[in-house]
């Protein structure tokens, strides 16, 4: 199993920045890819960006520009550079990995148990 830890979530003023982070651990054999979702009350889940083990992201529409994810490949952690926020950016971000552990041949998808980022004035 892999267990994800997030951290650095809290309350920001509109226009402050934040960094998240997420450290990665257990039977890791290959992580494929890692990133952040967030969810904001009575909303879907949603993509805000990834990074795949080659260092390629993904970003939704939304942050482009603003936010920044990067990745320690050897220290199995992502990052979330989170500036010039919104108050409609209130949310729980929850990391994710997409991961093949130790014995594998599958990946599976494992979630971190989020945490509140509060944007508000």
């Amino acid at each position: 199993q892999v267990q994800l830890v997030e951290s650095g979530g809290g309350l920001v003023q509109p226009g402050g920045s934040l960094r998240l982070s997420c450290a990665a651990s257990g039977s890791i054999g290959f992580i494929v890819a890692m990133g952040w979702y967030r969810q904001a009350p009575g909303k879907q889940r949603e993509l805000v960006a990834t990074i795949a083990s080659s260092g390629s992201t993904n970003y939704a529409d939304s942050v482009q520009g603003r936010f920044t994810i990067s990745r320690d490949n050897a220290k199995n952690t992502v990052y979330l550079q989170m500036n010039s926020l919104k108050p409609e950016e209130t949310a729980v971000y929850y990391c994710n990995a997409f991961a093949v552990v130790v014995g594998g041949s599958v990946g599976h998808d494992y979630w971190g148990q989020g945490t509140q980022v509060t944007v508000t004035s």
